[in-house]
């Protein structure tokens, strides 16, 4: 049962997104009165094939255009009437353009038909953002309840922070929210410090001059994190974690030999014992259990924490909702582009950090969670606008590459370099799909 709640939520919001990304495309295209002949929510064939198993699940055709959903679940489209892409070759356009055509139309008009997909994708993250922030709020960490100190990153000891320190002040004053911790005005200012209690001793730690500028060059403004016990929170579904027996709810005291209190110490300890199978000491219920499991070459099970931190939560009115939204919203871009930096530099590992629809179903979990939902489907609208924006052939970006260069440079490239920059970029997007959808899944098998 909980694979088919997996299967349904990846499905609905699969084609929610799919459909607004495609609707953009098409919103546009009829706004410049160019025909669209197919308007599909996933593929009517065996993607990149055009001609290989044509088959919809439902179409029917209005006026000039023919609306269906399709049986490959794995993207959609809408075909341009006069445009090179996965349905089109150069060879199909070899006549004179017509009025009605994607190509006889100004640049500009054709920029923004390529963009309407991803400019709808945005509006709809935001959307969803600004209604969750609206109904639920914001959830937030008052200073009073990070009582069992920090943990610091690399950044974070330079200044001079250890692992359990407790900030206490900011520029000499008591605050209020643990964010106010990274604030830029406190990060910004002339001779900012921290105070910290250590060993019932209060200490000032100076914030370096450059500090800023090394944590532009780490991508992100965390170098200290609330330190807290945890349960168990979301065992994720066929994870090492899950086989092994682990369940939500329980608190982890022991890998191996080794003590367990905080969520930072059983990290340490997985990467201690990754590859390995380990006993895992928990308690449920009040009640001992040792459960063996496989941990994972990089140090990892399978589960969300639940930190042992009490939340609040502000409330916004239905104006505050929408730059709040917006916010969250463009944070997912931020991170999505900064997780991509760290690929192509070698921070971080690509088999782990991108994902297919298997992890994506994961990621919706077993049980229908609205809220789960929305915020998982609001966060992937952005992912989707930001990777269509990629500079790849066959993607919408790859097109804004070739839009912007003709605006340029005041001349098209030729219909037959685009239909083989199209073939490119889809070869490098199967690659790439076979990669996380089949490869990555079959290895899963063996380790």
């Amino acid at each position: 049962m909980e694979i088919l709640i997996m299967a349904g939520q990846l499905l609905l919001g699969l084609s929610i997104l799919v459909g607004l990304h495609e609707f953009g495309h098409f919103a546009f295209a009829k706004l410049f009165k160019i025909r669209v002949d197919k308007f599909y929510i996933f593929f009517d064939f065996l993607f990149p094939l055009p001609n290989v198993a044509n088959f919809a699940l439902f179409k029917k055709k209005v006026g000039e255009t023919e609306y269906g959903i399709g049986w490959f679940p794995l993207g959609g489209y809408v075909q341009i009437h006069g445009m090179v892409d996965e349905t089109q070759d150069a060879e199909a356009l070899a006549g004179p353009p017509q009025p009605d055509e994607f190509r006889s139309k100004p640049a500009w008009q054709r920029l923004l038909v390529m963009l309407g997909g991803i400019i709808l994708n945005v509006i709809t993250g935001i959307v969803i953002f600004a209604a969750l922030t609206f109904k639920y709020g914001e959830s937030y960490l008052p200073a009073s309840e990070a009582r069992y100190g920090i943990l610091p990153n690399g950044l974070g000891r330079e200044i001079g922070f250890r692992t359990g320190d407790k900030i206490v002040k900011i520029n000499g004053r008591p605050f209020e929210e643990f964010d106010d911790v990274r604030r830029p005005d406190v990060l910004l200012g002339n001779n900012s410090y921290y105070t910290v209690e250590r060993n019932g001793q209060l200490l000032d730690l100076n914030i370096p001059n450059n500090f800023l500028d090394k944590l532009a060059k780490q991508g992100d403004s965390l170098f200290v994190l609330p330190r807290s016990p945890f349960t168990v929170g979301r065992v994720i579904s066929g994870s090492a974690a899950a086989k092994a027996g682990l369940q939500a709810g329980d608190r982890v005291t022991a890998v191996g030999s080794t003590p367990i209190q905080y969520f930072d110490e059983l990290q340490a300890a997985l990467k201690a014992h990754a590859g390995k199978l380990t006993p895992l000491a928990v308690q449920r219920n009040g009640q001992p259990l040792t459960l063996n499991v496989q941990i994972s070459e990089s140090g990892r099970i399978g589960f969300e924490q639940k930190p042992d931190l009490k939340f609040s939560t502000r409330s916004y009115n239905f104006v505050e909702a929408i730059p709040a939204g917006t916010k969250q919203a463009f944070g997912i871009i931020g991170a999505q582009g900064m997780a991509i930096g760290k690929i192509f530099t070698g921070q971080a590992s690509a088999s782990e950090s991108l994902g297919g629809p298997v992890e994506i179903a994961q990621q919706y979990g077993g049980q229908w969670d609205w809220l789960r939902f929305w915020t998982l489907t609001g966060s992937l609208s952005m992912v989707l606008a930001f990777m269509n924006l990629l500079p790849i052939p066959a993607l919408d970006g790859g097109h804004v590459v070739f839009l912007l260069y003709e605006m340029i440079a005041r001349r098209k490239p030729s219909d037959k370099f685009m239909e083989g920059a199209q073939r490119i970029g889809t070869m490098l997007i199967l690659a790439l799909m076979f990669y996380v959808i089949i490869f990555k899944q079959v290895m899963k098998l063996f380790n």
